[in-house]
């Protein structure tokens, strides 16, 4: 047993898959030099921290976003349809049964064709997570994102990498771990870990599939760079990634809290911010200077090629189709509120002209799978988007 565990110990920890040249372990150990090397022991710190973050959640969730939300009158409970085993049973075999199926039911059961409608609209909004515990979901990760993005802005600002990417991986691989720095990455790496398991109890996302493996490709990202110092890229990319995060939750909020026009605009905003950080920055600026600037150097001596880099760039790129997939369902919103809109303007024009008043809705079911919503006005199909992608 010893020898399997040598084995596999010197297979996971083997230097020609984790430095590049010539490099042994021991340049990374911390001597009285003055730089201190990041340390694999380090990360136990994370997963301690997310422990810390997690129960701050449950404090502001519990303390502050709870009694806010109570107060614009969101309800924590969803209310119950009464215990009718004919129709469960037909539920359990569709949540939607058709008009002749809905007179059937009403005759087995000695109810009306209404009454066993509304019982079936009560058992599906049953299966729903209730709108107010979306809104503390909504109200934490963005409070976190708001500060994170922010100290990540004034922790890069004499960081000299932030102004000129080379300089991530001039003088690998004695790169000086600041305590901010140190903190920046302990903190972000707490709040993955956090998010990963809570992911399995918070609000089922359509998206499900996809956030874990987001999170778990960050979390790797995370760990490996901090394992052989590529941490100056690290925070990079924990910047690019927080800029937009904030943007999407404070839309969703302002949802669930009913400020549909806010909620327009706070999508927008997020949209900017999504193609300028995600689809711009994070390709051609930070993937760039892994895949090129970090192997080949420009007359300065950086990282050269070794088996991690090749597994850094293949996470990266991961993040990078999941960017492109998300960025695919973002523009259909776009689409659909942009539609909606010209739709709303060509009613009111022909209301107008027959003096019939009122504004006519008329909505359709989505084709889009992962992000279902109505298409109705500009307000209502961005807002009612926001509240389908949570």
């Amino acid at each position: 047993m010893a020898d399997i565990w040598n084995t596999v110990y010197e297979f996971v920890w083997s230097e020609q898959f984790w430095l590049a040249g010539n490099y042994t372990w021991d340049v990374l150990k911390n001597t009285d030099n003055g730089i201190y090397h990041p340390q694999i022991a380090d990360l136990l710190t994370s997963v301690y921290l997310s422990i810390v973050v997690y129960t701050i959640r449950i404090l502001f969730e519990r303390y502050i976003f709870g009694p806010i939300g109570h107060s614009f009158g969101l309800k924590a409970i969803v209310k119950k349809a009464a215990p009718v085993p004919i129709l469960e049973n037909a539920f359990k075999q569709k949540k939607s049964p058709s008009n002749e199926i809905l007179q059937s039911l009403a005759k087995q059961t000695d109810m009306t064709v209404r009454q066993v409608e509304r019982w079936f609209r009560i058992r599906r909004n049953q299966e729903r997570t209730p709108v107010f515990k979306k809104f503390c979901e909504s109200s934490w990760r963005g409070l976190f994102y708001f500060f994170i993005f922010w100290y990540g802005v004034y922790l890069h600002l004499d960081k000299v990498w932030f102004y000129e990417t080379m300089q991530a991986w001039a003088g690998w691989p004695h790169h000086h771990i600041t305590n901010d720095v140190y903190w920046y990455y302990m903190i972000e790496a707490a709040f993955y870990i956090s998010l990963l398991f809570s992911l399995f109890t918070d609000n089922k996302r359509k998206d499900f599939t996809e956030m874990v493996i987001h999170h778990v490709a960050t979390l790797l990202l995370m760990f490996m760079s901090w394992t052989n110092n590529f941490v100056r890229i690290g925070t990079l990319v924990l910047l690019v990634h927080d800029a937009v995060d904030f943007w999407m939750e404070s839309a969703k909020v302002a949802k669930y809290l009913g400020y549909d026009k806010l909620c327009e605009r706070l999508f927008f905003i997020f949209m900017v911010v999504w193609v300028l950080t995600r689809m711009i920055l994070f390709p051609f600026r930070i993937i760039r200077s892994t895949m090129f600037e970090a192997p080949t150097g420009i007359g300065i001596p950086t990282v050269g090629w070794c088996t991690m880099w090749s597994v850094y760039n293949f996470l990266l790129c991961i993040l990078q189709v999941l960017h492109i997939i998300w960025f695919y369902y973002i523009c259909l919103i776009a689409k659909d509120a942009f539609r909606g809109q010209m739709e709303k303007d060509s009613r009111s024009s022909s209301e107008s002209a027959s003096d019939s008043g009122g504004d006519i809705l008329e909505s359709k079911e989505n084709r889009i799978d992962p992000i279902k919503a109505p298409t109705q006005s500009l307000n209502g199909v961005v807002s009612a988007k926001v509240k389908k992608m949570s």
